[in-house]
């Protein structure tokens, strides 16, 4: 299938007004209640369509991302593109795996009997997608819808326009749209769609808007995949290798202009490596982006203006040893490391979400643990050390959606692992198996045989059933 240049709802493709919603999702629900959805060969041939799409139109993927992200093409398909191929690819293979029925051992009380558990799907999902990576964001959850046998729609951001008509303009000319569909618009689009009865809804994003979407989820008790965010911290042991780990820093705090839920917000480095710490990361930042970073062209821009204002402001809460200039009209804040900065400096009160880089020193790995638990309980928490004992503290002793050890961010590229939140992080996890298991109905189903029907269960109750039955059931 080749893509067309044209969005209407005669192509198939979502409805802009908001009148025309209901009736949409109506369509979607007929779709999935008449039973097109689960059948393992339509799931095949879904992922099999998805993973063409975005093969086939993958320099316009990338064009888009750079149109609205500026973003660069290298960065775009290593995590925009490959993560979502690499969902399908497994979903693919494991699919007649992760259906199957799974035996479950029945009690000797029950006998004889036989259990299993049977994976359904939910029904109709809502994917609420962000602008930060907002081609992944938006299509690996619905592999995992796909993966699971659901009808689903996918709602796009509008603060990345180009991406969001590329998807509504591909989406229904490569997938079901009797059962799947791409509806753009803005925040009177989204609660429009929030106020149908959806069988779960999945939202990527801020923990504001976290809370409106559990809100209305909640009128039709209906479960909710929140995947948010939080101040995700860094700790580096006095015992490490300082070298690897500014360089790792470096790249995953700065790779999408900073604009990660996941990347590094601030680093805890032991006061004894603080300053060979601060030269290295500058040393890799050089290296990395040149003297004029500005002219990277690997380096993306932020999303819009408003966001360069807010991360202005933050640039006051310490001492820039790079960076820390700003250019508006490019929608650019150089990347930059901060010095010398408070515990309780509007930096540190909030997620970044900018290529700003706070760093503080901290006498040992108690004080720094003391720190993060102050905290929320971030997305992703990072610690480089070359003591097991470090590293066993570090997790046993906090709690966040993932960690990573020696590294950053690359958790989220097995998966194998599930990815998510806890507490203001989020709730739910997906990514491979996950994503199928949080978008499936585990059915629980026992059969009797009619051969074997003992007294003992049936009232009136005896001496001796009553014996019998509170010893063996």
């Amino acid at each position: 299938m080749s893509a067309v240049t044209t969005i209407d709802s005669a192509s198939g493709s979502a409805p802009r007004d908001l009148a025309s919603i209901p009736d949409r999702v109506a369509q979607l629900r007929a779709g999935f209640d008449a039973g097109r959805t689960r059948p393992l060969a339509w799931r095949i041939e879904q992922l099999e369509r998805l993973r063409a799409m975005l093969v086939e139109n993958a320099d316009a993927v990338t064009r888009a991302l750079h149109a609205d992200l500026r973003k660069p093409e290298t960065e775009a398909w290593a995590t925009d593109v490959s993560l979502v191929l690499s969902e399908i690819a497994l979903a693919k293979k494991s699919l007649r795996k992760w259906t199957k029925p799974e035996a479950i051992r029945t009690p000797m009380k029950l006998q004889p009997a036989k259990s299993w558990i049977v994976r359904e799907p939910l029904g109709l999902v809502l994917i609420i997608a962000p602008w930060n990576y907002p081609v992944q964001l938006a299509l690996a959850p619905l592999v995992a819808a796909i993966a699971a046998g659901n009808a689903a729609v996918v709602k796009p951001s509008e603060v990345t326009p180009h991406v969001s008509s590329l998807l509504a303009t591909l989406i229904p000319n490569y997938l079901d749209r009797e059962c799947i569909a791409c509806v753009e618009g803005g925040v009177e689009e989204t609660s429009a769609l929030l106020a149908e009865r959806w069988d779960h809804v999945f939202y990527t994003g801020n923990g504001r808007v976290g809370r409106i979407v559990m809100q209305a989820a909640a009128k039709h008790l209906t479960p909710v995949t929140l995947e948010l965010g939080g101040k995700s911290p860094c700790i580096v042991d006095a015992d490490c290798d300082l070298d690897v780990a500014a360089r790792r820093i470096v790249w995953g705090k700065f790779i999408n202009c900073g604009q990660t839920c996941i990347a590094p917000d601030y680093v805890l480095v032991h006061e004894s490596r603080h300053d060979e710490l601060l030269e290295k990361l500058v040393a890799n930042l050089r290296a990395f982006y040149g003297e004029e970073p500005q002219r990277s062209a690997d380096l993306g821009r932020i999303v819009n203006e408003a966001h360069v204002d807010r991360l202005a402001k933050l640039l006051e809460s310490g001492k820039a040893v790079i960076g820390g200039t700003v250019d508006r009209a490019d929608r650019w804040i150089a990347p930059t490391i901060l010095r010398d900065v408070a515990p309780d400096s509007p930096v540190m009160q909030e997620e970044i979400f900018g290529p700003i880089l706070p760093v503080l020193a901290i006498r040992d790995v108690d004080e720094a643990i003391a720190f993060v638990n102050r905290g929320e309980k971030p997305l992703a928490l990072y610690v480089f050390t070359e003591r097991p004992a470090i590293e066993e503290a570090v997790i046993a002793r906090t709690s966040s959606g993932g960690v990573c050890v020696n590294a950053v961010l690359w958790h989220i590229g097995n998966e194998n692992l599930p990815f998510g939140g806890v507490g203001e992080s989020g709730m739910g996890a997906y990514h491979g198996r996950h994503g199928f298991e949080v978008l499936s109905h585990h059915r629980a189903v026992l059969k009797k045989s009619v051969k074997v029907d003992p007294s003992i269960a049936y009232p009136p109750f005896t001496k001796l059933k009553k014996a019998l039955i509170k010893r063996f059931a």
